[in-house]
């Protein structure tokens, strides 16, 4: 069995973060849990720190926020094991056996990254419109080196400059839905304001991301035609 590493991003989740490491922790498969506190101003690296009594955990502190980017980008430099699993730490609710799911696709070599998505419900239906830019994912650690620099500089628009960048390489991708699975909302985490705020900066981040890597954009858009002639 190849071993994996479990790669934890937090900024001021200290309401959730406990019980996503946890449920990490708990998984046979993970061999090695590294966990980024980006800057935190809340109880996030007192958390870390009591659980490191209790669990193995690899932790990197960064004095100030600095971006999802930078902080996936940092802890893939620390890594040991070359098929990593991102996990979010606002989890809210956390289905069983969710990190075999999304490394299993790997393990069995039918694509080169996982995307594993939660959903909402509309009019009856289970949708997701927005499931490229999920936080929970499954990849090679070879495959995103070339472009670390080009994470750091993302912040929120990460998960769009990984999605572009294999596609534009022909690597491939696949989605599973995570049932059960939750995130907890911006609104209930701190006050309208700064909610509103935090999406409107991360939607900006996610377009500059986009505009910024416009090559990518392209050689994806051709690959994609290229499939369909």
């Amino acid at each position: 069995m190849k071993k994996v590493s479990a790669i934890i991003c937090a900024y001021n989740e200290e309401k959730t973060l406990k019980d996503v490491i946890l449920s990490v922790s708990e998984s046979l498969i993970v061999s090695e849990i590294i966990i980024v506190n980006d800057g935190s101003s809340d109880n996030t690296k007192k958390i870390i720190e009591e659980l490191q009594k209790e669990i193995e955990i690899t932790a990197i502190h960064l004095e100030e926020n600095k971006g999802k980017g930078y902080a996936m980008a940092v802890a893939v430099e620390n890594v040991v094991f070359d098929i990593m699993v991102f996990v979010d730490a606002d989890q809210r609710t956390i289905p069983s056996g969710y990190i075999t799911q999304l490394v299993s696709p790997l393990l069995n070599n039918e694509c080169d990254m996982v995307l594993g998505y939660s959903t909402v419900n509309i009019l009856s239906q289970d949708v997701n419109p927005l499931k490229i830019l999920t936080g929970e994912r499954a990849l090679y650690k070879a495959d995103i080196t070339p472009i670390l620099d080009k994470m750091k500089e993302s912040r929120f628009g990460v998960e769009t400059l990984l999605y572009f960048y294999y596609i534009s390489i022909g690597k491939s991708i696949k989605f599973i839905r995570l049932k059960g699975m939750a995130h907890k909302d911006k609104y209930k985490k701190m006050t309208s304001f700064k909610a509103t705020t935090s999406y409107i900066n991360e939607g900006w981040e996610i377009t500059y991301t986009a505009l910024k890597n416009y090559d990518l954009l392209l050689k994806a858009i051709e690959k994609q035609i290229r499939k369909r002639i």
